[in-house]
């Protein structure tokens, strides 16, 4: 059974839940980075939260992982691009803490505006001067947006309901989206910042966003300006902001992340850490809490567990590093089956090369997102050829690499069935074709094998025979097979008129050796023989 190490503490739900499925869970939380590249390579999966960070490095020596989860949204502490290139998938719970983020981004616009923590603080030491913690009120104040995902709108919705006005900033959002919050688009940053009391970033850490509020754009903001980020750290110059707040002209912020960050697992004495912004009374600190609220905990832990499950199970699931998938998963699920079923039969009944596959989605499946699909098609033609895993994440990438160009097309024009896949394999003397289809809600069959028509249910077991079309040739076949003791389960044949061969799908109980297949091939009449594994 796969091995699971969890690096930062998590509820345990999810854990348990991993184990109860047979799993194999280690959970060293607080394991430095020399510990973690001293034992990865033991682990067939890592979940993580914010802490550890999953680098080059360390899948470097991780030589049997498969899945990389993220307890939480963010994923800039693994390296994508690595597990991607690896065929490492990598899975994060983007639902699991979106109320918990966003309601954290309110309260400290509400402690910034009203200077709560410092109050706080000043009581505790027996400094009840209220006159030094005057603040201001949101009513009416503007609150500019950046970013109107879920989170975003989540605290735009909440900003509303208080009475202040919003304005937002997210050039991927729709017109429609934005009148359905009822937000004031900004079609650029500048124009949220010259106009927002207070700036609340909701947007994803990526190469453009770093600094994205630097010293320029703090000059665009209003002389006594407040900024909240809740997001991911490095997306605020901090030593712009450190000036601003210094000179007057931001009021103060607060900030649940940073640029570099301190190790949340270790005791004031275990660590030296300091951020020169701390120093300033201006400026609330909170140690990544966006996802730190019991159920935020609960369904990220539980969420991130059945998301590594899946993968470890061979299981499509919506992955950071898969193209997005639209629509009910397991109504695609038999289709990603038959998808992976007619991709496998070219290189085992076939051994030239090709240089393009076609595939063509007709009836029912238009109105699908096939994009899943497709790469169950990839998935299932690379996985009969290449030694090293073939997943969901890596099978167009190893397609590229093998410079196999790939069409998709749809048609909505079908007589005979209701949905329809068609895989072409063009080679340069030649295009050969295959389709199957799916009835009532899950019965597979292969309708189209290389231009034979037939109706075959694929099993595990299958051979695949072409011979010309003569009387006894099923006889011999059916007497060669039971001399060798193998058990017939189906079989299904399909003439050609034109030219005067015959080809069958024979569906048997058990694996036929080598031999006997040199056996089938030798009978008079047989033209190819071969093994199909679906």
């Amino acid at each position: 059974m796969a091995k699971i190490i969890v690096t930062d503490k998590m509820a345990p739900n999810g854990i348990e839940y991993l184990r109860s499925k047979g799993f194999e869970v280690d959970t060293p939380f607080g394991i430095s980075k020399e510990e973690l590249l001293e034992v990865i390579g033991d682990y067939d999966a890592i979940i993580v939260r914010s802490a550890t960070k999953v680098t080059h490095e360390v899948l470097e020596k991780a030589v049997k992982l498969k899945v990389a989860g993220r307890a939480g949204n963010g994923v800039d502490n693994i390296d994508v691009a690595e597990c991607t290139r690896r065929g490492i998938t990598v899975v994060n719970t983007p639902e699991g803490n979106t109320n918990a983020a966003a309601e954290l981004s309110v309260a400290l616009i509400f402690a910034v505006f009203r200077n709560i923590p410092q109050a706080h603080h000043a009581a505790k030491n027996k400094d009840f001067r209220r006159s030094k913690f005057v603040g201001e009120e949101l009513e009416g104040k503007t609150a500019g947006v950046i970013g109107l995902g879920k989170i975003g709108s989540i605290v735009a919705k909440k900003l509303k309901g208080v009475g202040m006005n919003i304005v937002g900033y997210d050039p991927y959002i729709s017109d429609e989206r934005f009148s359905q919050l009822g937000i004031i688009r900004k079609e650029n940053l500048d124009d949220l910042l010259k106009e927002a009391d207070v700036i609340t970033i909701h947007i994803p850490k990526t190469p453009e966003s770093k600094n994205l509020i630097g010293r320029r754009e703090l000059a665009l903001c209003k002389k006594g300006v407040r900024i909240v980020n809740v997001a991911r750290g490095g997306m605020i110059d901090e030593d712009a902001l450190y000036d601003a707040i210094v000179s007057g002209h931001v009021a103060g912020a607060a900030l649940d992340v940073q640029e570099v960050e301190p190790n949340f697992n270790k005791a004031p004495e275990e660590q030296d850490y300091w951020n020169k912004l701390l120093d300033l009374d201006q400026v609330i600190f909170t140690p990544h809490l966006g996802a730190s609220t019991k159920e935020a905990n609960v369904n990220c832990s539980l969420g991130v567990a059945k998301q590594v499950e899946a993968v470890l199970n061979g299981e499509l699931v919506s992955a950071v590093n898969m193209p997005h998938i639209t629509g009910d998963l397991n109504k695609l699920k038999p289709f990603l089956s038959l998808g992976e079923k007619l991709g496998s039969i070219y290189f085992q009944a076939e051994k030239e090369r090709i240089n393009k596959i076609e595939i063509i989605y007709s009836g029912d499946l238009v109105g699908l997102d096939t994009k899943p699909i497709t790469i169950s098609v990839v998935k299932g033609l690379l996985s009969t050829i290449m030694n090293s895993e073939v997943n969901y994440v890596n099978a167009l990438m190893k397609l590229n690499e093998m410079g196999i160009e790939l069409i998709e097309s749809k048609t909505s024009t079908l007589e005979k069935y209701t949905n329809l896949i068609t895989v072409k394999i063009h080679r340069k003397d030649r295009t050969l074709s295959i389709a199957g289809t799916v009835f009532a809600r899950d019965s597979i069959r292969i309708v189209d094998f290389f231009g034979y028509q037939l109706d075959f249910e694929p099993t595990q077991y299958v051979l695949a025979l072409q011979n010309r079309d003569v009387p006894g040739i099923i006889g011999k076949v059916g007497t060669l097979l039971g001399e060798n003791n193998i058990n017939i389960a189906a079989m299904q044949w399909s003439r050609n008129s034109k030219d005067g061969k015959a080809v069958s799908f024979v569906s048997v109980d058990s694996d036929v050796s080598d031999e006997i297949l040199e056996q089938l091939r030798s009978i008079d009449g047989i033209l190819k023989a071969s093994k199909l594994y679906f």
